[in-house]
């Protein structure tokens, strides 16, 4: 889920298995669950599909790598002496499956798994500054699960529901961090399908994508031309994708996703630590704006291959202490107030989907 302005899992994990952010993939819920929406007269009620035509096939199992150029981390901007390090390279796994529970006319319910991970690379090896140090020391991890809920009401109207619970920070595999940083972000949107080629939605989200917890307004808006050829995959302001299909084993997309989220910060060795403070929730704020081209193909039956690249611009990068909502109005002070340059990233991806 983990869907701010700056995660809605809509899935498609061609974009870069967000998570620990709001992922749903609509084309998810097709199987067993698809039913006409033609109007019989045989007085049995009729629902509405989660699916439309031409959207891009679900992926059950993803296994992918991401990769972001150099850049440079300057951290305590507002400060008269800020400091800055070169980060050569950030890179590392990501992971995420979906399977059916439930598979019904009247009722889909989906469970996901999500874990990505970043890696940064410094051209120092000691760093300058804390958060530097803090994130040579150990790379930053989120694992989570997330479930969705479709539930058509008739021929044309239907409820979605996305909750995602994702452990962030920067633990290791072998010392795991507390349960109770989990964070937990939540979607609802009321949804209208008018045929089999569009549909809309609009509703609201808990999210995490903007760094902080956040409330936003969502819209949901997915559509398919007559003659199949272009389409539209989107769930604003998290996603948005214009699609070029040129068959049913070859698209090519366009658009950008709202990536990010906020992890618990160990302060190991008290790097963060000064003569008045001693810091023991920190957390980093962060989120991005990813500009992209992503190309998929099948390469044989059910397996796909996902490649994407374009445009990392930073949005948020800052060190904050303890959970909170800031809201939209006011200024309250940063631990550390970041900024990261924009580097360009490539992502690719082998995907197992649903037939």
């Amino acid at each position: 889920m983990g869907l701010a302005l700056a995660s809605l899992n809509v899935s498609s994990q061609n974009d870069s298995i967000s998570k620990g952010e709001e992922e749903i993939d609509f084309s998810q819920f097709s199987g067993d669950a698809e039913v006409s929406t033609a109007k019989l007269n045989d007085g049995v009620k009729r629902f509405c599909t989660a699916k439309i035509t031409g959207i891009s096939p679900t992926k059950l199992i993803s296994l992918g790598y991401d990769f972001q150029s150099s850049y440079t981390l300057t951290a305590n901007e507002n400060l008269a002496t800020p400091s800055s390090d070169k980060i050569s390279a950030t890179h590392g796994l990501r992971l995420a499956a979906n399977f059916p529970i439930i598979s019904r006319n009247a009722l889909t319910i989906n469970l996901g798994f999500t874990y990505m991970e970043s890696n940064y690379s410094f051209n120092k090896s000691i760093p300058t500054n804390p958060l530097s140090s803090s994130l040579n020391q150990s790379a930053l991890r989120s694992t989570g699960i997330n479930l969705t809920v479709f539930k058509p009401l008739n021929e044309k109207h239907f409820i979605l529901i996305n909750s995602s619970h994702d452990l962030n920070g920067d633990y290791r595999l072998n010392e795991w961090q507390n349960p109770k940083y989990i964070k937990h972000s939540v979607l609802g949107v009321f949804g209208w399908k008018k045929h089999d080629r569009r549909q809309f939605g609009i509703g609201v989200a808990r999210t995490y994508r903007v760094g902080e917890v956040n409330y936003i307004p969502v819209v949901l808006y997915n559509y398919t031309s007559k003659n199949g050829k272009w389409g539209i995959e989107s769930i604003l302001p998290a996603r948005f994708h214009y699609r070029r299909t040129f068959s049913p084993r070859s698209m090519l997309f366009a658009g950008f996703e709202l990536e990010g989220n906020s992890y618990r910060l160990r302060n190991r060795g008290g790097v963060f630590n000064t003569a008045q403070t001693q810091y023991s929730s920190l957390e980093l704020r962060r989120s991005e704006l990813r500009l992209r081209l992503v190309y998929e193909r099948s390469l044989y039956k059910f397996l796909w291959i996902s490649i994407q690249a374009g445009y990392r611009y930073n949005y948020k990068f800052n060190v904050d202490e303890g959970e909170f909502f800031r809201g939209f109005v006011g200024k309250q002070t940063y631990v550390m107030e970041n900024k990261i340059t924009n580097p360009f990233y490539a992502n690719i991806s082998l995907n197992l989907v649903s037939p």
